[in-house]
């Protein structure tokens, strides 16, 4: 049995959790609005306290350069685990980036590690079989020459697929680099929702003799603009079809269904 989210959630503004100045939403936020999403920024790194699960229709959890397991120092990462387990139990919306996809992968239960070496600067992934047919990465498949997808890298940790996740994507160095669990929760390692905004914020952050040339942050997002408003669209649907949940989040329906 697929799963099916609260009527009432889809009248809830998505949160958007914010880390550090420089990874803002970018290219999410005209994708939400384009759909009707009402949306709020959460500003953890000024402060601003983690919102309830039940305050929202969907979660977007964005990047940063600190890791899942620097707890001392930012100690709203267990929180922010914390929630992100409980909205996908709540067969509401995720969307986790780089570090949010890294937290979505520990709040289900894997492993995150740190990787042989740094991935960053303008590249791509390979989606894998489950990938090319996924509703959201699946159709660039049938637009771009092989079945690579156009990104900006900028990590060095990694994770283990969860139990019941669907791979989606990989490099050679760092072969998780998205997973699907359920219909509506996605983590991506990569950045797609680079504009030229963003980009401007992060060139003089960048290690050096990496670029983000014009060029290349418009071609990643054209792809990238259209990858986030399927994933919207995806998202906010009643039950996609074609992409069934995961095992855990199915039996979950079924014991829903059954009391």
């Amino acid at each position: 049995m697929a799963s099916v989210r609260p009527a009432a959630a889809d009248a809830l503004p998505w949160a958007v959790l914010q880390h550090v100045p420089h990874e803002g939403p970018g290219a999410i936020v005209p994708a939400l609005e384009g759909a009707g999403v009402d949306h709020h920024v959460v500003r953890l790194d000024l402060g601003e306290r983690l919102p309830a699960p039940g305050s929202m229709g969907g979660l977007v959890v964005m990047g940063g350069p600190m890791g899942v397991h620097d707890v001392t120092g930012y100690p709203w990462l267990e929180g922010e685990r914390t929630l992100m387990r409980a909205v996908v139990d709540r067969d509401l919306p995720v969307l986790g980036v780089c570090l949010g996809a890294q937290q979505l992968a520990a709040a289900l239960g894997a492993d995150v590690t740190t990787g042989p070496v740094a991935e960053v600067g303008v590249g791509q992934v390979e989606l894998t079989g489950e990938g090319r047919h996924d509703p959201v990465l699946g159709p660039e498949y049938h637009g771009l020459s092989g079945t690579s997808v156009p990104c900006v890298h900028w990590h060095r940790d990694t994770f283990s697929l969860p139990e019941g996740a669907v791979h989606l994507a990989a490099t050679r160095a760092f072969p998780h680099q998205a997973f699907r669990y359920g219909p509506r929760a996605y983590g991506l390692q990569f950045h797609v929702e680079v504009d030229e905004e963003l980009a401007t914020r992060w060139r003089p952050l960048l290690p050096d003799g990496v670029t983000l040339d014009p060029g290349d942050v418009a071609r990643i997002g054209s792809v990238g603009r259209r990858i986030l408003q399927r994933f919207v669209t995806v998202a906010t649907a009643a039950g996609p079809p074609g992409v069934t949940g995961s095992r855990r989040t199915d039996e979950r329906a079924d014991e829903r269904a059954e009391a």
